[in-house]
């Protein structure tokens, strides 16, 4: 088909079709754009690079600042509860207690041991208090080391070691990471922040006691590896004299100390940031922040080319990627011709309109046949015949749907008049025989009134009064059958009498309620309610018979949701009336009706129908 339409194509027209293509209006907006795309990409990228290093730049310095203020703000927290728990050792009445009994002479090995094992227990408590610190070391000079867990032990190691020495000689009170070997007896290797703090005194050459508080390293190397510095860039924790608290690898060889560490220390800024040449002509961004609470700092060194790599590579792809768009595009834009794009729009929107089914909109936006002698016109025919056939299958559609579902609704009307015939014949043949000529009479004529209305089978709809009283017609009936036996109350609201509603929908569920109620006992009451809530009818049916199982209540509603019609045609049940009631409403309101099926307050069924209260046409 396609082939037939090429060639009704001359090879003429053709040739006149390539020329006038290269040199139409289009091909000169393409070749404009072309330029247009290039510099304009061009300028574009040369102005985004410069601005966007000065951002990440800013960015990244600002960044950096605020996370070494949280984390400055971090160690001040685990510094604190290191002050806490040193001054909750230092001023207890059992450290006292413990350092002034053990200072004095005559006491025997057993009793020392017990006031180091009490003493010891006192530190596990103390130690387990603050999460942060991981252990409380008591010294004494004579060479006897207690800890939590009741580790007492008599070994002098710790007096050669040069934490020890430079605590009592010099007062440095911080230890940088190292590995202590009462951790290790603990079967912890890893490195640990210490402070050092006398016993019973404030002066450390004259302590007899020294307490030693460690603190993991990793408590503080996990969040200080979580502040990044752009891909190769390094934090670190400085104590007073510049040396790293925790150890960190490629110190000596980054920073430089003997000339950077007097810089940020003599700066009267508590933070700042310092740029200058490091190893290899490269240029260095050094971020620094100095902490309150003890004077440590937090030095960060970053190559300044590392804080671009990710926007040098983002230039190469933006580049690599503009390029392939741009042949791309003048490739595809020489190749769809306007006489392509024009046509496929025009079928687009009478698609849209297909799809919200509008057809006469869709036909109308179809471009014309007459212009079209390629692909696309053989594709737009194509549409416009299946909207065509589309259009008279929905409609041929619909009309069968109608018609079948009007045949279903009068079927099932045509169900309801014989019962109630039946039975009102059988009344009278039984009260002319006991001679109850007024009684007769009044059936008679209520007969009449009920037989005129069930006649008018042309119209499904009727006024709410109108189904009212048929329902009284119906109940003066049964009060002339069944006398003082049947107790029926009737009540409605004055606000229905207009409203719509389809026929014959009380009668039946009346009809059932005596049925089983009389079934169930001599004596039927039966009470039929209406009124309008909002924007729906409620009717409520409540008798006094056996009620309706719930196997029988399930089975209404899934035959109401299948809405199979010809189940409830052939159906012999005792619960036709209701059935049928239940098919009618769901087949004319469909979503917009609900039921419900319960017990009534003298233990029979309460029947509940809720339909759309339309207004009167």
């Amino acid at each position: 088909m396609v082939r037939e339409e090429l060639g009704e194509l001359d090879d003429h027209s053709f040739r006149k079709g390539r020329i006038e293509m290269f040199y139409s209006l289009k091909s000169r907006l393409i070749a404009i754009f072309i330029m247009l795309f290039v510099i304009s990409f061009g300028a574009l990228s040369i102005v985004l690079f410069n601005e966007s290093r000065s951002m990440i730049r800013t960015h990244i310095e600002s960044s950096a600042l605020e996370k070494m203020e949280e984390y400055g703000s971090y160690v001040d927290m685990v510094q604190m509860q290191i002050y806490d728990v040193a001054s909750l050792v230092f001023n207890s009445e059992i450290t006292r207690n413990w350092d002034r009994d053990m200072s004095e002479d005559g006491l025997t090995d057993g009793e020392r041991m017990l006031l180091n094992l009490k003493f010891s227990s006192f530190l596990t408590q103390a130690t387990n208090s603050y999460s942060s610190v991981q252990r409380v070391t008591v010294y004494r000079n004579e060479g006897t080391w207690i800890s939590g867990e009741n580790q007492v032990v008599d070994d002098d190691y710790f007096l050669g070691e040069s934490w020890y020495q430079d605590f009592r000689t010099k007062g440095i009170r911080w230890v940088p990471g190292h590995v202590d070997p009462v951790e290790e007896s603990f079967g912890n290797a890893n490195s640990v922040v210490s402070m050092l703090m006398p016993i019973g005194t404030f002066e450390p050459s004259h302590a007899d006691t020294v307490m030693k508080i460690n603190v993991s390293t990793d408590y503080f190397l996990k969040p200080l590896d979580r502040i990044h510095l752009g891909q190769s860039g390094s934090i670190y924790l400085l104590g007073h004299d510049g040396e790293p608290l925790l150890s960190q690898a490629g110190f000596g060889n980054e920073l430089s100390r003997e000339s950077l560490i007097p810089t940020i220390r003599d700066d009267w800024r508590k933070g700042g940031i310092l740029y200058r040449s490091g190893s290899g002509g490269q240029k260095e961004i050094i971020v620094f922040k100095k902490l309150n609470r003890t004077g440590w700092m937090l030095v960060g060194i970053v190559p300044e080319k590392d804080l671009y790599a990710e926007l040098f590579s983002l230039r190469r792809n933006m580049i690599i990627i503009a390029s392939i768009l741009l042949l791309l595009s003048v490739a595809l834009a020489i190749w769809i011709s306007h006489g392509v794009s024009k046509p496929l729009s025009r079928l687009v929107s009478s698609m849209r309109h297909v799809q919200r089914g509008d057809f006469s909109q869709a036909e109308l936006r179809l471009p014309h046949e007459s212009g079209l002698h390629s692909e696309v016109g053989f594709v737009t025919a194509t549409f416009r015949k299946m909207v065509t056939q589309l259009r008279q299958h929905i409609k041929n559609e619909f009309e069968l749907k109608l018609f079948r579902q009007q045949a279903e609704y009068k079927a099932l009307l045509m169900q309801i008049n014989p019962h109630f015939l039946f039975n009102t014949l059988e009344l009278l043949s039984s009260l002319t025989m006991q001679k109850r000529t007024d009684d007769t009479v009044q059936v008679i004529e209520s007969l009449g009134k009920m037989m005129r209305y069930s006649l008018k089978m042309n119209d499904d709809l009727v006024t709410f009064r109108e189904e009212w009283k048929y329902a009284q017609d119906y109940s003066e009936i049964l009060r002339t059958r069944f006398g003082d036996r049947l107790h029926l109350a009737m009540s409605c609201g004055s606000d229905l009498e207009r409203s719509p509603i389809i026929k014959f929908i009380l009668q039946p569920l009346i009809e059932n309620a005596v049925k089983y109620s009389f079934g169930h006992s001599d004596t039927a009451y039966v009470e039929i309610r209406a009124a309008r809530s909002g924007n729906s009818i409620q009717l409520h049916v409540d008798d006094s018979g056996p009620g309706i199982p719930y196997s029988v209540v399930k089975e209404l509603r899934e035959k109401s949701l299948s809405a199979r019609m010809e189940d409830v045609l052939i159906s012999r049940s005792r619960q036709i009336g209701l059935g049928n009631v239940l098919a009618r409403c769901g087949l004319y309101y469909g979503s917009l009706f609900q039921f419900t099926i319960t017990t009534s307050s003298r233990g029979g069924a309460s029947i509940e129908l809720i339909l759309p209260a339309q207004e009167e046409a």
